[in-house]
């Protein structure tokens, strides 16, 4: 295609284009810089589209640009959501985390000592009562008393939430 087709292409096939980005997009402002954008691709490859051909292509190259921003959008608009959802979620970790802390330093010493070992180390009663010289029924008792502790000043979970 001569640089006079190309123009030629301009003045007959942008109004078209853009007529069409319109309709679909609603916006006059991405229709105007897709329109832009499919004339650059046009002008990038005019040594390989016949003039007869410029046409299809733009229109395609238009169809691709538009679908590929919505789907761009869609992506960002996901991402700044699951950002949101995360930040909300590390407030509530992070306040929930740092009140269970200092609950659990409330804790007698026993009743601390075995928490933390069950709930946070993962040990069994028995592991635990070698541990501490308490009995597996001792370490019970003190697990139960604890988490009763911690239940009645934390509440109901979704208090917090």
């Amino acid at each position: 295609m001569t640089v006079r087709e190309y123009n030629k292409c301009v003045d007959l096939y942008s109004d078209y284009v853009f007529r069409f980005l319109l309709k679909t997009l609603n916006d006059e402002e991405k229709a105007k810089d897709i329109v832009q954008d499919s004339f650059e691709r046009l002008w990038i490859k005019v040594n390989t589209v016949h003039f007869e051909k410029a046409r299809t292509y733009l229109f395609t190259t238009a169809y691709h640009t538009m679908i590929d921003g919505f789907r761009k959008e869609k992506y960002h608009k996901e991402f700044l959501k699951q950002q949101s959802l995360d930040a909300i979620q590390d407030d509530n970790y992070n306040d929930l985390n740092e009140l269970l802390h200092r609950l659990i330093g409330q804790l007698p010493e026993d009743q601390r000592s075995v928490i933390l070992l069950r709930d946070y180390e993962g040990y069994s009663y028995k592991e635990i009562s070698e541990i501490t010289g308490l009995t597996e029924a001792q370490v019970k008792v003190y697990i139960y008393r604890g988490r009763q502790f911690l239940k009645e000043r934390i509440g109901k979970i979704e208090v917090l939430i």
